[in-house]
């Protein structure tokens, strides 16, 4: 009788365990390079730690749904690229459609818990938004909105994202390929796309924004990763990142 309670007793946790797990296909790897944020007509503002090296800096590693999930369209790219105004539009809800959000709000960031990782995310997982209060409130908003639906804990989701990084160096694969930055230079997107799939034996998606005269530039990297968040996966979506023609990797 004993050995029958505690085995329903375990199922009935495995269960409950099983029931609480946010349920998404893939991650997203987001990196950006400083030089395409910082040369826009917003600008930048430099953390307390001075300005950053001339490397892809982490945005945020992203559940997401290799499919959206109803409502009215707009669809992957548009959500997946975090227009907020067009998410509150659609009616997404906490757990959004293309992807899930704000899954535990009263999970706040706690600092002992990244203590031994807060020199690596400062040097790799920077924020150079003007309207971000410091690193901390930055680590705080991508944990809070991306990280509890990760199915990691505090300090493992961001471990994680500083080990891909790791693994994988944006800045040096390109420049391996002769793509190096410069305010001349422009590069096909699709000799892009190549080099980082040659680099790292996985497709990824780029988007790119327009810099202050206009010019297009290489603004972030998605890779996308398994729901494990420990490794490189092809991504299973193509993103429309306004990359046509030739860009810019602007000097920084």
């Amino acid at each position: 009788m004993a050995k029958l309670v505690l085995s329903l007793a375990l199922l009935l946790s495995l269960l409950a365990v099983s029931s609480t797990a946010e349920k998404f296909d893939f991650f997203y790897l987001v990196q950006q390079w400083p030089g395409s944020f910082c040369d826009t007509r917003q600008g930048c503002c430099f953390p307390d730690t001075g300005k950053l090296a001339a490397e892809f800096g982490i945005h945020g590693l992203w559940p997401n749904y290799a499919k959206c999930k109803g409502g009215r369209g707009g669809g992957v790219a548009r959500a997946v690229l975090g227009d907020d105004a067009f998410l509150a539009g659609a009616g997404l809800g906490r757990r959004g459609k293309c992807w899930p959000e704000y899954c535990d709000d009263g999970n706040g960031l706690k600092p002992w818990e990244i203590r031994d990782l807060v020199t690596s995310l400062e040097k790799s997982w920077p924020t150079l938004s003007c309207k971000n209060g410091g690193s901390f409130e930055f680590w705080s908003y991508e944990w809070k909105k991306h990280g509890t639906c990760s199915n990691l804990d505090q300090h493992e989701y961001f471990a994680a994202a500083l080990a891909l990084k790791a693994r994988h160096n944006l800045t040096a694969i390109l420049a391996g390929a002769g793509i190096v930055p410069s305010d001349t230079k422009t590069y096909p997107p699709g000799r892009v796309r190549e080099a980082i799939a040659n680099g790292t034996g996985f497709t990824a998606n780029l988007e790119c924004n327009r810099g202050a005269g206009g010019e297009r530039q290489l603004f972030q990297v998605y890779q996308c990763v398994d729901k494990e968040g420990k490794k490189l996966i092809d991504c299973p979506l193509s993103l429309p990142g306004k990359c046509t023609g030739r860009v810019q990797l602007p000097v920084f």
